[in-house]
This record gives C-alpha cells, sequence and structure tokens, in this order.
C-alpha cells in the first residue's frame, strides 16, 4: 500500500468514524457514569471485534455472509434486539454513578473491567452491516501484486489509531459538558439520549435489508 493510497483510505475512514453510531454512544455513556478510564476500555473492545471482522472479511466471510439471507436475518435479529436492550436498560438506569466533587459514589457498583469489554465487543459486532460495508470497502484499497497480510495490517493499525482518536475527543466533550451542568441532571438527561438512540439504532437494524 503505497502512500497516496493510505491517505486516501485514512480519510474515507475518518469521515465514516466521525459519523456517531453505537459505539460512540456506548463510549459517551460510559465516559460520563465511570469515568474516562472506561472508555479506554470500551475503544480497546470495540477495537478487537473490528481486528475478529477485518480477519474475517480477509478471509472473505463478507461475501458470504451476503449470499447466505439466513445467516444475515439471524445476526439481524440478535444484533437489533441486544442494541434495544442496552436502550432500555439505560432508561431503567436513573441511578446516578457519580458525585458532583467527580468521586465515585460509595453506594454506586461500577462495571467490572471485563463487563464495559464485553458489552463494548457486542455492541461492536451487533450490526451485521458492518461485516458487510467493511468487505466492500477494505478491498478497493488493496493493491492486488502485493501480500493482502501486509495491507490488512496496515489498515487495521490505521483504524485503531483513528478510532481512538475520535472517541477519546468525543469522551472528552461529554466529560466537558457534564462538568457544565449538574451532574445528577446531566447524567439523567444522557441515560434518555442514549437509551433513544440505541433503541432507534437497534430498530433500524432489524428492520434494515442486506443492500
Amino acid at each position: 500500500m503505497n502512500i497516496e493510497t493510505w491517505a486516501l483510505f485514512s480519510i474515507a475512514y475518518l469521515v465514516t468514524t466521525l459519523s456517531p453510531g453505537p459505539n460512540v454512544i456506548l463510549v459517551l455513556k460510559n465516559s460520563v457514569q465511570y469515568g474516562w478510564k472506561s472508555a479506554l476500555i470500551t475503544i480497546f473492545g470495540n477495537l478487537c471485534c473490528q481486528l475478529v471482522i477485518i480477519a474475517l472479511v480477509a478471509f472473505g466471510i463478507g461475501e458470504l455472509l451476503v449470499r447466505l439471507p439466513a445467516w444475515f436475518v439471524v445476526m439481524k435479529l440478535f444484533g437489533g434486539a441486544y442494541l434495544i436492550y442496552l436502550g432500555v436498560k439505560s432508561l431503567c438506569s436513573v441511578r446516578s454513578f457519580t458525585l458532583p466533587s467527580g468521586e465515585y459514589d460509595k453506594g454506586a457498583v461500577p462495571k467490572s473491567t471485563t463487563g464495559l469489554f464485553v458489552e463494548a465487543f457486542v455492541v461492536s459486532a451487533s450490526n451485521p452491516k458492518t461485516m458487510i460495508f467493511l468487505s466492500a470497502f477494505l478491498p478497493q484499497f488493496l493493491d492486488v501484486a502485493k501480500p493482502y497480510v501486509g495491507q490488512f495490517s496496515i489498515m487495521y493499525i490505521t483504524i485503531c489509531a483513528i478510532v481512538t482518536i475520535v472517541h477519546l475527543l468525543y469522551s472528552y466533550g461529554i466529560s466537558y459538558l457534564s462538568r457544565c451542568f449538574s451532574i445528577s441532571n446531566f447524567e439523567r438527561k444522557l441515560s434518555k439520549v442514549t437509551a433513544g438512540l440505541f433503541i432507534s439504532m437497534g430498530s433500524g437494524v432489524l428492520l434494515s435489508s442486506r443492500a
């Protein structure tokens, strides 16, 4: 992969990453409720899932998914239902996790590192269209005259850098806003907003087609 192709790939993927999706919404929610460290764990879980997806794309699984409607429907039902579940769960979560001073409430029980990681991994894998999109997107930047492993590795490293930077900026932005408002009110409002977004995205996945 030459520098021109890499630059074009980076810009194209940056544009898609700037558009808030389920992963960004999860980062925002966890950042306010559990602190900035949870954002790093959430991003790591997302990137681990992306690694699996890119590996599957490299083996052509994405194209196979398009040709097998039954598997697409199964993944779509699971993914959409999980996002809706997160939305309902967020609506039911009215308990504040932090105090105005920024210290954690002693009565609150933050999610474990494993819980945050698994949740982020599943959210990233919840939309089967992600694999189909990457199956169509990534090969456009491959040089057929060169080994694919190195090129996919470069693209994945680039994806890691872009996702980490963009998601941390979103996390910093939402943390800054939380300091400008009453933290309890802000968390309550954010919980309602993220709940609506998760439910909307989950419904969108359930109603989506393979096109």
